[in-house]
């Protein structure tokens, strides 16, 4: 059975971990602080419909220990990672596939896209700073990944997994490949959902278009996703940011599947969530502004697109993160998604 090494072991990783621990993959482990500790002397426990599981897994806080892995799983924030990189390197062989479990656009959007726009073959500064992750994995390494699922992590050791099992795969360039049919199989025989999709990239925007208003609009209110679609101002904000954001998605080749009205009760159907923005806001983590946000505004404003809602409700939350010590502001980043001022 393929090696794997889950590098962020928090409550996504965690997840897909014990997944394929069940599927019979060697399965291992980069965490650290209480959460590694718990595992390192308990196991990792899953939580699911009702009953709890306990795996037996290495773990780590050093990659050194593990070597070369047939697949990498990046469970950490696609904020976070270009910083430590070169933590990789000890689990990379010649064939290891990156598989980014994040959200909003991915570091490798553009490689093997053609979308006939300047975009295809670069990566997106507010993404990954520098191409730190393009020059240093090779977007030939990466697999996508499409995330559904939502846990936590109640006490450290502790996966518990509130809804969702979806993990939807595919090649960048669209191909059926042996590594993604091998990666699906395992995590369905680990009781996931993990469909192959030639038009991955369809799957992101979908799943952005909600990032990208809803997740803004709950950090800045404190609203559920209910309450944002039960107030008719509000819900026609959303309604605006997603119309700019259909556009942008679509100037880049992306098709959307569902209508807007649509993908809007989507949300709001789920009573007294709130997004992972919010909860950033709430538990004072470092806040997920960039990959769901600011990705959005530099494909526009590399391509010309005006998005003046999602322009205006993005600088209120940049500000607000800047308040409230949870997102620092670049100047570089800053240069790359404010929109052209008139003359």
């Amino acid at each position: 059975m393929a090696k794997v090494c889950v590098f962020g072991a928090g409550a996504i990783g965690g997840y897909i971990a014990a997944s394929l621990a069940e599927a019979g993959a060697e399965v291992s482990l980069v965490a650290r602080g209480p959460h590694l500790a718990a595992i390192q002397a308990k196991g990792l426990t899953l939580q699911k419909d009702g009953e709890a599981k306990t795996y037996k897994l290495k773990a780590t806080s050093d990659p050194r220990e593990l070597g070369p892995q047939d697949y990498v799983v990046v469970g950490m924030k696609a904020h976070s990672v270009p910083a430590v990189v070169e933590q990789f390197r000890p689990l990379l062989g010649p064939k290891t596939a990156v598989v980014p479990a994040v959200n909003g656009v991915p570091w490798w959007y553009f490689h093997g896209a053609k979308t006939g726009t300047s975009l295809d073959g670069t990566w997106l500064e507010t993404v990954d700073p520098g191409g730190a992750q393009w020059k240093f994995f090779g977007p030939e390494r990466a697999i996508g990944c499409v995330v559904y699922p939502a846990c936590d992590i109640p006490e450290p050791g502790v996966i518990h997994h509130s809804s969702g099992d979806r993990f939807t795969l595919g090649e960048p360039d669209g191909s059926e490949s042996e590594r993604v049919k091998v990666l699906s199989e395992m995590m369905i025989a680990g009781g996931l959902k993990a469909p192959r999709k030639p038009r991955l990239r369809d799957e992101i925007w979908i799943k952005l278009w909600g990032n990208a208003s809803f997740n803004p609009v709950s950090a800045l209110t404190g609203a559920s996703l209910d309450v944002i679609g039960a107030d008719r101002a509000t819900r026609q904000l959303i309604h605006d940011m997603m119309v700019e954001c259909k556009r942008v998605g679509e100037a880049v080749g992306a098709r959307f599947a569902v209508g807007i009205d649509q993908r809007i009760k989507g949300g709001t159907d789920i009573v007294g969530h709130k997004p992972s923005t919010r909860h950033d806001v709430e538990l004072g983590r470092p806040m997920e502004i960039d990959p769901l946000v600011s990705s959005v505004l530099e494909i526009a404003r590399r391509l010309e697109i005006a998005t003046p809602m999602l322009d205006a409700v993005a600088a209120l939350l940049r500000m607000q993160g800047q308040v409230l010590g949870l997102y620092t502001r670049s100047a570089d980043v800053e240069a790359r998604i404010l929109p052209v001022a008139p003359k």
